[in-house]
């Protein structure tokens, strides 16, 4: 067994879980980038991963893998980007336990994300949610778990992993109703609830007694809903109420879609931004700014507000014809 071994050893028990305590899901993010890039250095070199020592995760190694991420399995540039922070947080660390290779671990440190286009975020109109929110069949159970999951994550705004997260003694339904859900970075929030929402979530309740610990939104044998599930959730009732409204049709809807449609109502509202990051539990308001971009209502209203310009018709020049040679390149 060589160094590099140790070194992960140390980075995932005593750095990632003990001092930073990270949540499972960046441990597994983390774990899954090491995994990938042991497999193909193994497949590079012939050589079991616990032979590797840090001298073979060179930059120019680095770099091969991470154009390997792009080109042989297809992923994208922000799942590439992922991938080379796992690879930072593992250099960083050690830095720290590995002087001697200092050299080599600043040229991966060094190694920049790939710069993406950002693409208008999609979000659902008003008309949009209530077809979709519309859509499960009442007259079952699993439809009437469906209606009260959709309703709660429009008007609420949840991540996924918060709402299967969610179990039954994390709503209030007295007065002031609201839910309560530990979410992204570790922090809890308090999300308050709509007459409308709350009565759905009492009705649902009340229909399906249990332990305060039960989930909210069980799957069909009475455990957490997964991700993935609520993803199909989500795809299934959206084509069904595509059949209805028209502009469903070829629109991709995801949970996260859902997410975006509670920022872009508060937006229409007229709330402040500051308080939209607070509602969807943002770091900050640089995250919640790309709604301002995707919202042509506000940029509409911005520019009726400027003046019409009014420029007199001078006679026609032509241009020179060696600026228009130059422009042409």
């Amino acid at each position: 067994m060589n160094d590099l071994a140790p070194l992960l050893q140390g980075f995932f028990s005593d750095r990632l879980i003990r001092q930073r305590q990270a949540s499972p899901h960046t441990i597994a993010a983390y774990r899954d980038t090491i995994i990938l890039l042991l497999n193909y250095l193994h497949e590079q070199t012939s050589r079991p991963p616990a032979t590797l020592s840090i001298t073979d995760l060179d930059a120019e190694t680095v770099t091969a893998f991470l154009t390997h991420l792009e080109i042989a399995r297809g992923n994208s540039v922000a799942t590439r980007n992922a991938r080379l922070a796992a690879i930072h947080s593992l250099f960083r660390y050690a830095s720290f336990r590995d002087p001697d290779h200092a050299a080599l671990i600043q040229r991966v440190l060094a190694i920049p994300p790939k710069r993406t286009d950002r693409a208008i975020l999609g979000y659902l109109t008003r008309g949009e949610c209530d077809a979709l929110i519309a859509a499960p069949d009442p007259a079952t159970r699993l439809g009437r778990r469906d209606h009260a999951l959709l309703h709660l994550t429009i008007h609420t705004g949840l991540r996924v992993s918060e709402l299967t997260g969610l179990t039954r003694s994390d709503v209030h339904l007295d007065a002031g109703a609201h839910v309560r859900c530990h979410g992204k970075g570790r922090k809890d929030r308090c999300t308050p609830l709509t007459r409308p929402t709350a009565a759905i979530l009492k009705a649902w309740l009340a229909q399906t007694p249990g332990r305060d610990d039960d989930p909210l939104f069980p799957s069909s044998r009475g455990g957490p809903l997964s991700s993935d599930a609520v993803q199909r959730i989500v795809a299934k009732h959206a084509a069904a109420a595509a059949t209805g409204c028209p502009t469903l049709v070829g629109k991709s809807v995801t949970p996260h879609t859902l997410r975006h449609s509670t920022a872009m109502a508060l937006l229409h509202a007229g709330v402040d931004l500051t308080v939209i990051a607070l509602w969807l539990g943002h770091e900050s308001t640089d995250v919640t700014h790309i709604y301002l971009h995707a919202d042509m209502t506000t940029k509409e209203k911005a520019l009726a507000r400027l003046p019409t310009p009014r420029g007199s018709r001078g006679r026609y020049r032509p241009t020179d014809q060696l600026l228009d040679y130059l422009t042409s390149l």
